[in-house]
């Protein structure tokens, strides 16, 4: 198939170019040669390109600076991608769309399934829904990918950060009190290669299997890499982020499984393999 990367400069498109790159022929446009948030240039390129699939992994991302800008971030994570669906619409383009746990509020205690009931808390997750809400009202052909806790090898992330931090400090705080699924890019990758070779348009939840908090993750990161530092777990108010977060966004692949797709495996296997290539890569 042709298949069209948009933001392929970021952490997931990186690792979305690589493995979609094997069986398709991949076309791609990055933050510095196509802005989503301009219609006419957007419905253009797309129209140029003519794909069979549209991989939209462009995102204002930063969480708490979407509180501070929150008119970019609508502009962007909504606006931008009105835009993608309308050129999807006139090019007959399958859209898969790469949203976020942040859709959900976190007080539901158990695993929320993709028909689960949104209640987004702050201005990310907002703008991440509304973007669904666009793709849902305006195409026929789309899969909407929510996932959760990204860590690649191409772009900034929590693993990378940990590691960064016990270079230079004795002591570091982890939030002990949000629960989710670390998601390794390749792993979502891979499973959205999956995902486009059938017809089975909708809402998937895509994660890599198992949950924990910000701090077991941080313990098991060092356990593994066998760095020695003191973690300090503290409550979501004690950290003190600007944006609100859900405690528990768990999400349970059901979608996904009932689709026949096998589990992805545990954020844990994927950790290891992570650590691994950045040792070698070191």
């Amino acid at each position: 198939m042709k298949v069209l990367i948009i933001g392929a400069e970021g952490m997931l498109g990186h690792d979305l170019e690589a493995v979609l790159g094997v069986e398709h022929e991949i076309s791609i446009t990055t933050i510095y040669t196509l802005d989503i948030t301009d219609l006419e240039k957007t419905v253009k390129t797309i129209g140029d390109i003519n794909p069979d699939v549209v991989v939209h992994a462009a995102a204002f991302t930063d969480v708490d600076g979407s509180e501070e800008r929150a008119d970019l971030a609508y502009q962007v994570n909504v606006l931008g991608t009105r835009n993608v669906a309308v050129a999807c619409q006139e090019t007959d383009s399958a859209l898969v769309y790469i949203c976020t746990d942040y859709v959900f509020d976190g007080t539901k205690g158990t695993p929320y399934q993709e028909y689960d009931q949104t209640n987004p808390l702050g201005m990310y997750g907002k703008t991440k829904y509304l973007g669904e809400v666009q793709i849902r009202d305006l195409l026929d052909k789309f899969y909407i990918v929510r996932t959760s806790w990204l860590y690649g090898y191409h772009g900034p992330n929590f693993v990378a950060t940990m590691l960064s931090l016990a270079q230079n400090m004795d002591q570091i705080q982890v939030v002990a009190d949000q629960i989710g699924s670390p998601t390794y890019t390749v792993d979502l990758a891979e499973a959205i290669n999956m995902l486009i070779k059938t017809p089975a348009y909708g809402i998937y939840h895509v994660t890599n299997s198992e949950h924990c908090s910000w701090y077991e993750y941080a313990q098991l990161i060092f356990q593994m890499r066998g760095v020695e530092v003191e973690l300090i777990p503290v409550t979501t108010e004690e950290f003190g982020s600007t944006a609100p977060r859900p405690k528990y966004s768990v999400l349970d692949n059901y979608h996904w499984r009932m689709q026949g797709h096998p589990p992805l495996r545990s954020y844990k296997e994927a950790l290891k393999d992570y650590l691994e290539l950045l040792e070698k890569e070191s």
